[in-house]
This record gives C-alpha cells, sequence and structure tokens, in this order.
C-alpha cells in the first residue's frame, strides 16, 4: 500500500506542525524538489566517483583531501581482498600492494571482493605480469580454478591428474 506525507494540525492551534503519512493516496513528490533531488545524485555520483574511480574531484571540493581518502579507500580494499583471496598477495610478494593499488586507481569495484579478486588477477594476466615466470604460472592457475563456472574437485584423483598436467607442462617448456 502506497502512503502519501499530509501535514498534521496541532489540536486547538490550527497551524502545521509535523507531516504524517496518510494511506489514502500514492506518494505524489513535490515539483520544487524534484530538480534538488537529480542535483543531489549527480553531486553524489560526481563524488563517489572521484572517490573510488579516479575521476576528478567535483567543484567545491578539496583535490588533497579526496585524494587521499581516496588512497585509504584503496588499501581497505586491497586488504579485504587480500583476506578473501590470501594466495594473491603470497604469489605476487612485496608487489601485491603496488600492483592492487594500480589496478583500482580507475576501476571500482565491482560484484564483491571475490569478483574482484578476480579482476585483479585477469587484469595483471593480460599485461603479462607477474615477470616472474613462476610467479605468473601460479596466478594463472589461481585464475582459472576460480573463474570458471564449478570450482575444481579436491578429491585424490583430481588433484593427481592436475599435478600430472602441471609436471607435463613445466617439462615441455624445458624440451622447447
Amino acid at each position: 500500500m502506497s502512503r502519501r506525507l499530509e501535514p498534521v494540525r496541532e489540536p486547538g492551534t490550527g497551524s502545521r506542525s509535523a507531516v504524517a503519512p496518510t494511506a489514502s493516496a500514492p506518494a505524489i513528490p513535490a515539483t520544487g524538489t524534484d530538480a534538488a533531488r537529480q542535483r543531489l545524485a549527480l553531486a553524489q555520483t560526481a563524488l563517489l566517483s572521484a572517490l573510488v574511480a579516479g575521476t576528478p574531484a567535483p567543484e567545491g571540493f578539496d583535490r588533497t583531501r579526496l585524494g587521499v581518502q581516496s588512497r585509504a579507500l584503496t588499501a581497505k580494499r586491497s586488504a579485504v581482498v587480500a583476506k578473501v583471496a590470501p594466495e594473491l598477495p603470497e604469489i605476487l610478494g612485496d608487489d601485491y600492494r603496488p600492483a592492487f593499488a594500480g589496478y583500482a586507481r580507475n576501476r571500482p569495484m565491482r560484484g564483491g571482493y571475490r569478483q574482484d579478486a578476480l579482476d585483479f588477477a585477469a587484469h595483471l594476466l593480460a599485461q603479462g605480469r607477474p615477470a616472474d615466470p613462476a610467479a605468473r604460472q601460479r596466478l594463472t592457475r589461481w585464475w582459472r580454478d576460480r573463474a570458471g563456472p564449478t570450482p575444481p574437485s579436491a578429491g585424490p584423483a583430481a588433484r593427481l591428474a592436475r599435478a600430472v598436467h602441471a609436471v607435463r607442462q613445466a617439462l615441455k617448456g624445458r624440451w622447447r
């Protein structure tokens, strides 16, 4: 049931003191507030975009302070991704935080932290990173195991098959 706001009169005064909802008709926004709401929504979007997507600071905001807050939000995002996917900092070592900061600078998070970890790994692999071939191979394996429609089987036969495949790939690279 929709509710509409109507003025409530104080007993004996005849003056309006508050606004109370009624169930008689649907809420109709006042015409003067539509434009103000649109301006507010645009300003909020611009501020959020400056904080998480690297766009310029909106008019009236201190660029320096927004930059500090943006870096703090990126550091928090990086820490949460590291908790969700602890293998990433292990694979990347000391390069994890700077690599993540570079990735997140112009990319707002979409789909939650697990998806953010997958997107970060895919971003690195698309750039041919990490530079260390062993680390790149571990990152590729990590991404493939998690990016598919179902997680890999944890059974002994599946683990053995993955190990044999890894050994074959390693030997194949040596004999070329």
